[in-house]
């Protein structure tokens, strides 16, 4: 499958998490996201296109525990990503498309 088919399979999926949180009545802000102006390691996903951070809010106060995003976490893996809540280093607020977990 070509990274452009990846990635728009990652946006559909991403659509429907943020529905999914907002379901639950969290809120979403955008972290990082794309390529640009934030420097990762070549060949990340989010080089790729295929990674972004969430910032969650629950009755207007931010959630930065990773523990917070595991009923995201969750249903996220479920349509087929990888969470980063179960990275061995935990990165909650990460979603990505196609990488690997690790338990």
């Amino acid at each position: 499958m070509s990274l452009r088919n990846q990635q728009s399979e990652f946006t559909k999926a991403l659509g429907l998490l943020i529905i999914y949180a907002y379901s639950l009545g969290y809120e979403l802000t955008l972290g990082d996201t794309y390529p640009g102006k934030f420097k990762h390691i070549k060949g990340s996903f989010h080089e790729k296109g295929l990674a972004i951070d969430l910032n969650l809010f629950k009755d207007g106060e931010y959630l930065k525990n990773w523990k917070d995003y595991l009923p995201l976490g969750i249903y996220w893996e479920r349509l087929g990503g990888s969470w980063g809540g179960y990275f061995k280093n935990r990165d909650g607020c990460h979603f990505s498309w196609g990488e690997r977990t690790y338990y």
